[in-house]
């Protein structure tokens, strides 16, 4: 008799990463659920490297996604080579694996979900990078599960 192939420990973390915020989202150990974290705010690079840092720690994380902001074509937009950037720091820095993920429609959809939640403007604008975040890491771990 086999025995049932081990799920790997760990977690993901997806990150909507912005200029100014990165919104956060941690997967459940079995990588089928995402759950938000509270945003970082980012100051400079040595300071969010500290924070991920106790972020990967804290939750045990073993994969990185981070949204690729693309324009809705499709094609690079300005803010994509900085995310590539990104990763490939993160990559680098916490020798890791890091995967991009399309991002296109998750603000949006934060947005829409956030407007229709009736939360003011202001809880708004705080939830929104974390709740991209969440969209990102759910739909990343609905494709691994059904290619």
């Amino acid at each position: 008799m086999k025995d049932a192939p081990s799920v790997p420990h760990g977690r993901i973390l997806a990150l909507d990463f912005g200029t100014r915020r990165i919104g956060l989202a941690v997967s459940d150990p079995l990588g089928i659920t995402a759950q938000g974290l509270p945003t970082l705010l980012r100051k400079n690079k040595r300071t969010d490297l500290a924070l991920l840092k106790e972020v990967l720690e804290h939750n045990e994380i073993r994969e990185i996604v981070v949204g690729l902001p693309l324009r809705l074509s499709g094609a690079d937009s300005s803010s994509t080579e900085k995310a590539r950037e990104f990763a490939e720091m993160l990559h680098k820095q916490f020798s890791l694996p890091v995967h991009m993920w399309d991002e296109r429609f998750t603000s949006v959809e934060a947005n829409r979900v956030l407007r229709e939640s009736e939360m003011s403007i202001k809880k708004r604008g705080e939830a929104v990078d974390r709740l991209s975040a969440v969209l990102i890491l759910q739909a990343f771990l609905e494709r691994r599960e059904h290619p």
